[in-house]
């Protein structure tokens, strides 16, 4: 499985993750998952990049799962490999940032969704088309999709396999912001910016608080956070004196 399926481009301490199929739409198959993980692994520990950005080559972010490949029976090293993939980039200790234009559907939504936050072109079509083909979510759409626009709009989206385009999406909360498209790595590029302008330490531990207490209740969400259980940025001390 060729590992250009998924490329990564480095630059001042922001990491492109960028999904490879130009002429497939970037459809995913089980080798775009294995490239993918891949290049997450890498980054837990990467403490050089302080931001992730994910997009996709050519005219599109993702056209979603590759159905050439699921009628030709291609398979994920395990079961549950793709779905782990998508926790993995969910769960990655960096900011993530979905550069979404074109087409993103299905798998593709589903990957955008696992970032923390979601900007996309006025252009984009965006939808969930398990219905369409007669398939079922299994890399969390069923969760991922209405935390972020509610159960009931959820459920409107999925019955329907409705697409909607970047700005409704925005209305409905389902991405943070839409732009003209030609105004997207701009938006991008500014957002990731501000971000590194923080303490890189703080933005992991804020953001392994999140995915720690996604798992818990509020009183022990706020229990959870008092103790301190990541500890204290590695610069706290020359941010506070003003190095």
């Amino acid at each position: 499985m060729p590992d250009d399926l998924v490329t990564r481009t480095d630059s001042q301490g922001v990491a492109t993750l960028t999904l490879n199929r130009p002429l497939k739409l970037n459809a995913l198959t089980p080798g775009s998952f294995v490239a993918l993980r891949g290049h997450l692994d890498a980054l837990v520990a990467d403490r050089s990049i302080g931001c992730v950005v994910l997009g996709g080559a050519g005219r599109s972010f993702c056209a979603g799962h590759d159905l050439e490949s699921i009628a030709a029976g291609e398979r994920a090293p395990s079961r549950h490999f793709e779905s782990e993939t998508v926790d993995a980039l969910e769960r990655l200790p960096q900011p993530t940032i979905a550069r979404i234009h074109g087409h993103c559907f299905t798998g593709g939504l589903e990957l955008a969704l696992a970032c923390d936050m979601l900007i996309a072109a006025e252009s984009t079509r965006l939808g969930d088309t398990h219905g369409q083909w007669g398939l079922v979510p299994i890399w969390g759409m069923s969760v991922r999709l209405p935390e972020r626009v509610g159960r009931s709009t959820a459920k409107e989206l999925m019955f329907t396999s409705r697409r909607i385009d970047g700005r409704t999406a925005a209305t409905i909360g389902l991405v943070d912001r839409c732009v003209p498209d030609d105004e997207l790595d701009d938006a991008v590029a500014a957002l990731a910016g501000e971000i590194l302008a923080n303490s890189r330490g703080t933005n992991r531990i804020v953001k392994q608080l999140f995915v720690a207490q996604s798992d818990l209740g509020r009183t022990q969400a706020l229990l959870h956070e008092r103790t301190l259980p990541f500890g204290m940025p590695e610069d706290m001390q020359e941010r506070m004196s003003g190095g």
